[in-house]
């Protein structure tokens, strides 16, 4: 199940989503410049660590770049590969431009940080001593996602459904697609051992989770004032 477009119209130019599109396309563009051990190191030095990030580890002389702490807004920005990064911008690029418009512009990005920290704290506590770095943007867009299921349940979302060597396009509303894909991710992260190298699927859970909590949180703010 692909989305490929929302009917969900926007008042503003959502400068947030396109500067973090290009910040994550241009960090790629860079890793792709590095040989192979190059872009290997890179991802331990800017990738998040778990027992490092929790005091429990270092990394080598010479390899440390930022602080520990940092690694969880610079992991946010590489990606693993093309269709990771490419996953990740088309669902940022349907999404995010509304939950900016709900936002504004300031605390959507402040939104989008505190759901990549949520995701990364939760893959670190599922296994506190890994020492396999986790890169990727799919925590706070999962965020993203968790918040345009609180605000736009209704709205259509248009989607591809592979059906052999076919491509089936349907129009469901938000809830469904986005119901389904955190289904999927909590399924998956069932199935999965996060000491193990692989998909973080417990960040994506945790991002989700943190958007829902924090979208519901603003909105009850709005409501107050």
């Amino acid at each position: 199940m692909i989305p490929v477009h929302d009917d969900n119209p926007i008042d503003i130019t959502p400068l947030v989503t396109y500067g973090l599109i290009a910040a994550c396309v241009l960090a790629f563009l860079w890793q792709l410049g590095l040989d192979e051990q190059a872009g290997q190191l890179a991802v331990y030095r800017y990738g998040v660590v778990p027992a490092v990030l929790l005091g429990e580890a270092e990394l080598p002389p010479g390899v440390a770049a930022v602080p520990p702490a940092l690694t969880v807004l610079s992991s946010m920005f590489l990606h693993g590969g093309f269709m990771h990064l490419a996953g990740n911008m088309l669902y940022l690029w349907i999404f995010g431009n509304n939950i900016e418009n709900a936002l504004g512009t300031t605390r959507y990005l402040i939104f989008y940080a505190a759901c990549g920290l949520a995701a990364a704290l939760a893959q670190t506590f599922s296994a506190p001593a890994s020492t396999i770095p986790m890169i990727g943007a799919s925590g706070a867009i999962s965020g993203v996602l968790g918040a345009y299921l609180l605000y736009y349940p209704h709205a259509r979302v248009t989607v591809l459904i592979p059906l052999g060597i076919f491509l089936h396009t349907v129009r469901w509303p938000a809830g469904w697609v986005l119901g389904a894909w955190f289904a999927l991710q909590v399924g998956s992260s069932l199935m999965s051992d996060p000491s193990q190298p692989g998909v973080a699927w417990l960040a994506h859970v945790g991002g989700f989770v943190a958007g829902l909590a924090l979208a519901g949180a603003l909105r009850a703010a709005r409501a107050r004032a």
